[in-house]
């Protein structure tokens, strides 16, 4: 009983005097194509703050255009630009970056002035000015999606996902 007694509170001295463990990083797993701006996959360890930021659109680039117009919105690569500030402003007040970037959905519409077809390219370089870069190396996971939203005249809108230690 007493050799009992004495493990019980050598182990609770131990514990009371243990180092915490070390912070450990986020990591991201490359993806195959080493000039892709996506990771395959990002993992966050635990004691990480979870950020989820809303889509947001792109805003007009000729407001005095007709609503709806591509003339008003500009083409995909304008508007991914003018998303993409607009979300680094949104990360600016929340204390981040596109490096604590981790997840990003885009949706993107079918460019009317491109036969409905996607302008995925013209995301995509956008997209790589900001992550992947040799100023900002991270590259988060991101899904892609076809879609229609409810802004007339939009062709793209992302949200994100970021973490912080």
């Amino acid at each position: 009983m007493i050799n009992s007694l004495k493990f019980t509170f050598l182990g609770m001295a131990l514990c009371t005097f243990a180092l915490p463990a070390s912070a450990q990083p986020v990591t991201r797993l490359a993806n195959p194509n080493p000039s892709a701006v996506i990771a395959s996959a990002v993992t966050v360890p635990a004691g990480y703050t979870t950020y989820y930021i809303s889509g947001i659109p792109g805003g007009p680039k000729d407001p005095s255009a007709p609503e709806g117009s591509p003339a008003r919105w500009g083409d995909t690569a304008q508007q991914t630009d003018d998303v993409l500030t607009k979300l680094e402003g949104v990360l600016t007040k929340l204390g981040l970056n596109f490096g604590d970037v981790v997840k990003g959905t885009v949706f993107l519409v079918g460019d009317p002035a491109r036969g409905g077809d996607i302008d995925f390219a013209a995301m995509n370089r956008e997209w790589g000015k900001r992550f992947g870069s040799a100023t900002q190396p991270n590259k988060p996971a991101r899904s892609t999606v076809k879609t229609g939203l409810a802004t007339p005249g939009a062709l793209v809108e992302i949200e994100l996902v970021a973490v912080k230690k």
